[in-house]
């Protein structure tokens, strides 16, 4: 079981932007396919969103607290 922050990092390194059209089946489909493409190692994700976070401080944050919601988001547990 991966940690929000985790799926966070993960949803980070993929195309997906704020501005496209995000269900939460888009959302934890384009983790997994990260996920698959990194050989689900999802260290590799958290060394880009480092490097991104290096070379790219003034968008780093809003894009973090973006896939921080936006994965708590779609992996919230549904309701009983």
């Amino acid at each position: 079981m991966m940690t929000t922050t985790e799926l966070a990092q993960v949803l980070f390194a993929t195309p997906l932007q704020p501005s496209d059209d995000l269900s939460a089946y888009r959302i934890r489909a384009a983790v997994d396919e990260r996920l698959c493409a990194c050989g689900g190692d999802p260290a590799w994700c958290a060394a880009y969103v480092a490097q991104e976070a290096g070379d790219h401080p003034e968008t780093y944050v809003r894009r973090m607290r973006w896939a921080l919601d936006a994965v708590t988001a779609a992996y919230e547990p549904a309701a009983a």
